[in-house]
């Protein structure tokens, strides 16, 4: 029997980092730490990214929260969409700023409306565990649906159980099949246990026809993210 306690939990908050080392980014560009905090200061985006994410993850310079949440929110003000989804992580776990989950909702629901799949996930997330907010699986499929919807492979996963279990949507197992076929083709190494058990509870021909479709779903992303 599958549950919503093979989900994602909380702990799986997305951020949103730079691919690169800050430290790389360091030793590559030779830009000293003065210098990234002058342009930083006179309004460079690039650098100011760079200097938070140096900050955060302790890279070319010593590990500090709280610096990084001051550039972040530099950025974030400016409607840069990773940082505003850093930033609310900052603000859901305390990192460099008093915990305050009304200041990590309000960054995540800037940032998830202009489509950013990690804030969307997080939303997701609070709302289906309902410790910090009240509970609400109809928000957290809403929420899980946009990001699986832009790739985001936790939330394919997560809105897979949903459908299967009918918590927030219309029980619905061809749906539920379907983002998790796509989950697991996206490399989710649970899904397929969790494909195989549905299946025993669906016709052939549903479950052909979900496989069908998330493989179709997965040639169309790729050739999106090109």
């Amino acid at each position: 029997m599958l549950d919503l306690h093979d989900m994602r939990r909380v702990a799986a908050f997305t951020a949103l980092l730079a691919l690169a080392w800050p430290g790389a980014l360091f030793a590559q560009n030779n830009i000293p730490l003065t210098d990234l905090k002058i342009r930083a200061e006179a309004g460079d985006r690039t650098a100011t990214r760079q200097l938070a994410e140096a900050y955060y993850l302790g890279k070319g310079v010593d590990q500090d929260f709280k610096e990084a949440a001051q550039w972040y929110e530099k950025l974030a003000k400016q409607g840069d969409v990773r940082a505003q989804t850093s930033l609310g992580l900052m603000f859901a776990r305390g990192y460099g700023v008093d915990k305050n989950i009304d200041l990590a909702l309000k960054w995540w629901k800037l940032a998830a409306i202009q489509n950013d799949p990690g804030a969307q996930f997080n939303l997701g997330t609070l709302y289906l565990e309902g410790a910090s907010v009240p509970r609400n699986y109809a928000e957290a499929a809403k929420w899980y649906l946009q990001a699986a919807s832009r790739g985001h492979l936790q939330a394919q996963s997560n809105l897979g159980l949903m459908y299967w279990e009918g918590k927030g949507v219309e029980k619905d197992l061809k749906r539920a099949y379907y983002w998790l076929a796509v989950a697991a083709e996206q490399g989710d190494d649970e899904a397929p246990g969790q494909l195989k058990r549905m299946a025993g509870e669906m016709s052939a021909d549903d479950v052909k026809d979900a496989d069908s479709k998330a493989k179709e779903w997965m040639k169309t992303a790729k050739k999106m993210w090109r």
